[in-house]
């Protein structure tokens, strides 16, 4: 079979499984789990990937598991990924009522999308005729909340990092990948648009926050004690006037929340917590305003005599695009998209931990519609099943072909090409340089 003939044959084997792919994602959808406690859809993606007869691995980082076709040693292995988690929004008609998990984010989607590939894959049986390996994962946790469960999970051993994969990277589960593959869904009607390819992403730094002061009754006697409330107000305060230093190029957001605002209203509060994020376009940006934040932080607490504990916690890398990946990807993505409905290039404020990935091996990761409304908000829902999740599975799988065809010749020159921005040693290295704790 040439290269074509075995593109029609994987798109005729997912369009003949288009329902139960769509159902999966609504299963997952209707059971929305939160970072590290993905238990149901752990399960549902493990039998799929027994079910397609793949060499499966479990619970790969708390959850998650992998589905592994290897059909050889010499050529290339390439993962697709898909992500496990739901986000908090209690708003959203669909919530969960005792969490607040919702599927607002997408990753149920990505999971189904995920699968459709691997079906299309595996029973057309083009897999025989290309030369290389896929792994497919279902990652847990890169919705970067519940900082207070992760970091009882870590100080339990459980996890070295919040993020999914960082702690796949930190494991070893990514050695074996050369290439990398994800997609995520996006609301882009706005701009009149249906995908869009080479989108760039922010990284950030989390921060943990804790004002200590001194507690006193608050109408009898509030000059006797230290109003951490105050310490903390401040500080905000301090970092919004910061906000002008930092250049627009840089798309510096800073966002504190005030997790605990203190015990009881007759108290001076002596025990505030705040929770925040840095991002920046690029880490050198994010380092330069993590510093101006931690200034902002310790000058509230000292105004008001409190005294304050940071602690920094590694956040996302910054997303990086591969061109070669990202044409690939487009010219296989316009035999179900028109052109002119396909966006090339974006800069999103936000972060995906798919960046960090991005850093090591070539990374693919194209924004596809077919849903509505902003992300991580009560007004996403899905409004075209087929293209939000048969399109990308689709796309990806004959994106596969090409890249494993003929000796898998454009895959390895793709990676041959591709110059990492750090290894992973140096990657590990930075992770703990920004893990640590500031005691004023």
């Amino acid at each position: 079979m040439n290269k074509e003939a075995l593109k029609k044959s994987v798109c005729k084997a997912i369009d003949n499984n288009a329902e139960y792919i769509i159902n999966i994602g609504k299963r997952i959808y209707d059971n929305p789990e939160l970072g590290y406690k993905e238990n149901f859809a752990t399960k549902l993606v493990l039998k799929e990937f027994k079910r397609l007869g793949l060499k499966t691995k479990e619970n790969i980082a708390v959850t998650g598991c992998k589905g592994i076709i290897k059909h050889n040693d010499i050529g290339p292995t390439i993962g697709v990924m898909g992500e496990l988690d739901a986000v908090i929004c209690k708003e959203h008609p669909d919530a969960n009522k005792e969490t607040g998990a919702i599927h607002a984010c997408g990753h149920n989607i990505q999971i189904a999308g995920m699968l459709g590939t691997a079906i299309g894959l595996i029973s057309s049986g083009v897999l025989e005729k290309l030369n290389g390996n896929v792994e497919f994962i279902a990652v847990p946790a890169e919705e970067y909340v519940e900082l207070e469960y992760r970091s009882r999970i870590k100080d339990e051993g459980k996890i070295n990092f919040f993020g999914g994969k960082q702690e796949l990277i930190y494991r070893g589960e990514i050695d074996s990948l050369d290439i990398a593959i994800m997609f995520h869904s996006l609301d882009l009607s706005s701009q009149g648009k249906k995908a869009l390819i080479g989108g760039s992403g922010n990284g950030f730094i989390g921060k943990k926050v804790k004002f200590i002061g001194k507690e006193s009754h608050a109408g009898g006697a509030p000059e006797e004690g230290i109003n951490a409330l105050n310490a903390a107000m401040l500080a905000i305060n301090n970092i919004n006037a910061q906000r002008e230093t930092f250049k627009d190029e840089d798309k510096i957001r800073v966002h504190p929340i005030i997790t605990k605002g203190g015990d009881i209203v007759n108290i001076v509060p002596a025990d505030v917590r705040m929770e925040t994020y840095v991002r920046g376009k690029t880490i050198e940006s994010i380092l330069d305003a993590n510093k101006k934040v931690n200034r902002s932080l310790i000058a509230g607490a000292k105004a008001v005599g409190a005294n304050i504990e940071i602690n920094e916690i590694p956040g996302y890398l910054p997303l990086l695009n591969n061109n070669e990946l990202d044409e690939v990807f487009k010219d296989n993505l316009i035999n179900f998209i028109d052109k002119e409905d396909i966006m090339v290039g974006g800069e999103f404020a936000g972060s995906f931990d798919f960046g960090d990935v991005s850093h090591l091996i070539p990374s693919l990761h194209p924004f596809i519609g077919g849903v509505k409304g902003n992300l991580h908000t009560r007004d996403f829902k899905i409004e075209d099943p087929y293209l939000a999740y048969i399109v990308p599975a689709k796309a990806i799988a004959l994106t596969i072909i090409d890249l494993l065809y003929d000796d898998a010749k454009l895959g390895k020159e793709i990676i041959d090409n591709f110059k990492p921005k750090m290894s992973k040693d140096e990657y590990i290295d930075f992770l703990f340089s920004v893990s640590k704790n500031i005691i004023k």
